[in-house]
C-alpha cells in the first residue's frame, strides 16, 4: 500500500511516500480502507516533541470502510463506513489502510460526507470536552475563544452557539469574517486590539492558539469564571499545566486540557454534523503524496480550519 512514512535518517523531506505492506488486523483489531485523514495538532505536537508512532506513520484522524476485521470484534463488519480518531492509537491515518481498536471506531451516519466526517475526530471532541467537561457551559454563558479560527477553534464556536452561549472570538484580521460567519456574537481582531485590556468579564475563556500571561487570563474572568488552555505554543502549554492549579485559588478556575479519545464524543459530534448543528470549516484538501506540505502548512499555526488528505483514489459511494 502507499503511505507516508517518517524518516529520521533524511536530512530533508523526512516523509517520504512510498510502499509499505499493508497491516493485519490483530484479534481486536479493524483494517480500514482509509478515503480521508485530517491533520491535527496531535500530529504536529507529536513531531515536535519527537514522539514518532512506532509504524513512523502520523495521522490521527480519518474516514473510510471496514476492510477486515479480528476475530474477537462484535461491533463492525467489512463494509461499514467509519470514522476513527487514532491518536492515543498509534496514528496510522496516513496510509491507504490503517489498523484501529475496535473503541476507536464509531460509525459514520450515513447522510455525513466522508470528508467532513474526517475533519471531525480530535479537533470537535476537544472543543467539545475542553467547553462542556473542563468549563461546565451553560446557556448565557460570556465565552472568550482565542484562537478562534483554526480547527478547535472553529468547533468551539460552533459548539458554544449551540449550548446557548454569548461568544466573543479572538483571530486574526484576515479570519474576521469566517469567525462571523460561524456564528461568534463580537470578534477581536488582535492586530488592532488587546483584548487583555478590555473591561469586560467572561464565564468561561478558551485558550487555543498564543502566548498570553496566565495571570492575564484570570483578570477578565468573571469571579467564578473557568479559564480552559487547550493548545498554544510547547511553552504555553507547560506552564499552564505547571501553574494553573497554583493560580486557581478562590472560585476562578485555571484548567488544562489534555484531549483523550473518546467513541461517545465522537458519535455525539457526528452526530450534529450530520443534522448540521456544527460543520467542518475545511479550507485546504490535498492527495495523500502531498501530505508532507500540509503537515508544515498546519505547522506554521496560521491555518483558518481543517486541512483534510484524500486517500483513496476511487472512494466509493
Amino acid at each position: 500500500m502507499k503511505a507516508i512514512v517518517y524518516s529520521k535518517k533524511q536530512a530533508q523531506n523526512k516523509f517520504q511516500y512510498c510502499d509499505v505492506e499493508p497491516p493485519l488486523p490483530g484479534a481486536k483489531q479493524i483494517l480500514v480502507k482509509v478515503y480521508y485523514c485530517s491533520i491535527n495538532a496531535a500530529d504536529t505536537r507529536s513531531l515536535k516533541m519527537g514522539i514518532i508512532p512506532k509504524s513512523r506513520i502520523f495521522g490521527s484522524a480519518l474516514s473510510g470502510r471496514v476492510e477486515g476485521v479480528g476475530k474477537q470484534v462484535s461491533g463492525f463488519k467489512v463494509g461499514d463506513e467509519v470514522v476513527a480518531d487514532l491518536s492515543d492509537f498509534g496514528f496510522g491515518a496516513l496510509a491507504e489502510y490503517a489498523l484501529a481498536p475496535e473503541k476507536a471506531l464509531i460509525l459514520k451516519p450515513s447522510s455525513l460526507s466522508f470528508e467532513s466526517a474526517a475533519a471531525l475526530p480530535v479537533a470537535a471532541t476537544t472543543a467539545l470536552k475542553a467547553l462542556r467537561n473542563k468549563a461546565n457551559i451553560k446557556e448565557g454563558d460570556k465565552v472568550l475563544i482565542v484562537g478562534a479560527s483554526g480547527g478547535v477553534g472553529s468547533f468551539a464556536i460552533q459548539i458554544a452557539k449551540y449550548y446557548g452561549a454569548s461568544v466573543s472570538a479572538v483571530c486574526s484580521t484576515n479570519n474576521v469574517a469566517q469567525s462571523k460567519a460561524l456564528g461568534a456574537n463580537h470578534v477581536i481582531d488582535y492586530n488592532k486590539e488587546n483584548f487583555l485590556e478590555t473591561k469586560e468579564r467572561f464565564d468561561l475563556i478558551l485558550a487555543i492558539n498564543g502566548n498570553y500571561p496566565l495571570l492575564a487570563y484570570r483578570r477578565i474572568l468573571t469571579t467564578s469564571g473557568t479559564f480552559v488552555m487547550v493548545g498554544g505554543d510547547l511553552a504555553q502549554i507547560f506552564k499552564s499545566l505547571l501553574f494553573s492549579r497554583l493560580l486557581s485559588f478562590g472560585s476562578k478556575k485555571m484548567r488544562s486540557l489534555t484531549a483523550k479519545a473518546d467513541s461517545k464524543d465522537l458519535e455525539l459530534v457526528a452526530d450534529w454534523a450530520s443534522k448540521s448543528i456544527i460543520k467542518p470549516n475545511i479550507i485546504k484538501q490535498y492527495p495523500l503524496k502531498n501530505s508532507a506540505t500540509a503537515i508544515d502548512y498546519l505547522s506554521q499555526g496560521h491555518a483558518s480550519g481543517k486541512v483534510i488528505i484524500k486517500v483513496a483514489e476511487n472512494e466509493k459511494k
